[in-house]
């Protein structure tokens, strides 16, 4: 099974996730820039979206570099991830339409909880059909960003409750760990002329 399919197919998903959120935005009534101002929420919370949907494009698309096979175990652990993505646009906009309230807040980090998960699952699929002692299984190692990931993500949810604008900030902190593309799938430098002798 060739992997090629699978990665056309989560290209064109990111992409309509990034097109629906971006529909989102709707232009003020008024024709001045203070008319503007009460939809910062709304554009922060597009922006952190946006931000977050590229990292997973992104790693993504670095992971897939290594990944020289796929089975149906894969396709359907990265349809899971595709699908908890999927959702990204519709707490985006909760989230920026209640000014970060409580119960927003804390079903966007519900949603970004579940995307990091759907990720790990993703991650142990392929090395399970890679092989523990594989390429791609060592360059994974201990996925250390992965699990800090998740705990500030469940700090955020315990903290949405009764300081939803810190949840959004931890939500934050995580995108920004994560904003350097990942390098561990990164490919071998070819060797110079030089070096081949």
């Amino acid at each position: 099974m060739h992997k090629g399919r699978l990665e056309a197919f989560s290209d064109g998903v990111i992409a309509i996730i990034i097109t629906i959120m971006v529909l989102e935005l709707r232009p003020p009534e008024g024709a001045t820039f203070h008319d503007l101002l009460p939809l910062w929420p709304k554009f922060l919370s597009y922006a952190l979206s946006f931000v977050y949907v590229g990292i997973y494009w992104n790693n993504h698309h670095h992971m897939f570099q290594s990944v020289q096979k796929i089975n149906g175990k894969v396709l359907w652990a990265n349809m899971h991830l595709l699908f908890w993505l999927s959702t990204i646009p519709f707490v985006t906009a909760w989230l920026g339409e209640s000014g970060a309230a409580a119960a927003p807040a804390s079903a966007y980090g519900i949603v970004l909880l579940l995307d990091a998960i759907a990720y790990t699952i993703l991650v142990a699929a392929l090395i399970d059909v890679h092989g523990r002692d594989s390429h791609f299984a060592k360059a994974i190692g201990s996925d250390l960003k992965g699990k800090i990931s998740i705990v500030i993500y469940i700090v955020g949810l315990a903290t949405a409750f009764v300081a939803p604008t810190i949840a959004c900030i931890l939500y934050a902190a995580v995108a920004c760990i994560w904003f350097v593309p990942d390098k561990r799938f990164a490919p071998p430098e070819h060797p110079t002329s030089d070096e081949r002798r």
